[in-house]
């Protein structure tokens, strides 16, 4: 049984990891730290995991988790992970890493986009993206994972099997819509119920700090083109849908353009395509590690239009994390991930 340690544990992608985790044959949480809530009992924060957690969280302490554990998740805001990460691995540990702090190759691209002095520079070239089903191989040999963005990781996975093709070219668009548990446990008016509650709003129109990192990647698989990204918060608590509109550098009939994608995750486990004339829906994947994706092929060309759902706190966050800590640990990497989603 291998013993994990969550830092940061009090918000919605730790409690998330504490659920997912509570039903892994392979994990066992020995450390669960929360700054504000240290020497709260787990199951008085949060009653869902009541007779799963009967431990208080603790305040962080490296060498707390290093005497028990041998992985770590750090589910601290951006900014804050860094510090803990760079002693965390000094420590022995590996380490799984849910905040941006990790995510690009570039200190100075980082901090242009989040404003934080980069503090662990070094560690950049030695960070694997955590996307395992187009970086599998590199996961599964880190030391270190960051696990991507909910929205790019919605959109890697739509966008990755034309990329990879040679087939984009032109301008993309990635329409996207979010539950509002993507922006955290914080108190934010946006988030706020009479707010959202009954109400579709966009925001970060071109200038979300999720568009860079979507960049990066896509150009890494081969994204000919540009980019342009519009997110918008959706009434509901969580699930990500993203449409994306795509400039293909030919011209592809509906039949081609389901094979590409058939073909691509033939073997994977958490993403499945859909039906011709199937459409996504958030609910199919609520509570699941799924990503679901259709296409679809305009009648007399025209954008290909991409569609593709996750759960934005699964496989968007905790379920990404762990199926990397899965690879990164040497088990199988579906373990403690595989069910449906919650219906309705």
């Amino acid at each position: 049984m291998i013993k994990a340690g969550v830092v940061g544990a009090s918000g919605y992608t730790g409690v998330e990891l504490l659920r997912i985790l509570s039903g892994h044959p392979g994990i066992e949480v020995e450390v669960a730290t929360a700054a504000t809530y240290a020497g709260t009992r787990i199951s008085e924060l949060y009653t869902s995991l009541e007779g799963f957690y009967d431990d208080d969280f603790v305040e962080y302490s490296v060498d707390a988790i290093a005497s028990v554990c041998e992985v770590a998740f750090v589910g601290l805001p951006h900014g804050e992970s860094m510090g803990v990460v760079d002693e965390l691995l000094d420590a022995g540990l590996k380490v799984v890493d849910l905040s941006a702090d990790f995510r690009f190759k570039s200190a100075a691209l980082y901090e242009e986009i989040y404003g934080f002095e980069h503090k662990s520079p070094l560690l950049l070239d030695h960070a694997v993206y955590g996307l395992p089903e187009a970086w599998r191989e590199e996961v599964a040999g880190a030391k270190l994972v960051a696990v991507p963005g909910c929205y790019p990781t919605a959109a890697l996975l739509g966008l990755m099997p034309l990329a990879r093709a040679g087939l984009i070219s032109g301008m993309v668009i990635i329409d996207a819509k979010s539950g509002v548990s993507g922006a955290g446990r914080k108190l934010a008016l946006a988030s706020h119920f009479p707010q959202a509650s009954d109400n579709m709003a966009p925001y970060g129109v071109g200038s979300h700090r999720h568009q860079p990192e979507m960049v990066e990647r896509l150009d890494m698989l081969g994204l000919g083109g540009e980019l342009l990204f519009v997110p918008h918060l959706a009434p509901m608590d969580r699930g990500i849908l993203a449409t994306m509109y795509v400039t293909l550098a030919r011209q592809v009939g509906q039949d081609e353009l389901h094979a590409i994608y058939a073909d691509t995750y033939l073997d994977e486990t958490f993403v499945k395509v859909l039906p011709p004339d199937s459409f996504p829906e958030t609910k199919a994947v609520r509570g699941s590690n799924n990503c679901h994706i259709a296409v679809a092929a305009p009648e007399g060309g025209g954008p290909a239009v991409v569609m593709s759902v996750i759960d934005n706190l699964v496989k968007g966050a905790s379920g990404g994390a762990v199926q990397c800590m899965n690879l990164m640990c040497g088990l199988p990497e579906a373990t403690g991930l595989i069910g449906p989603g919650i219906f309705p």
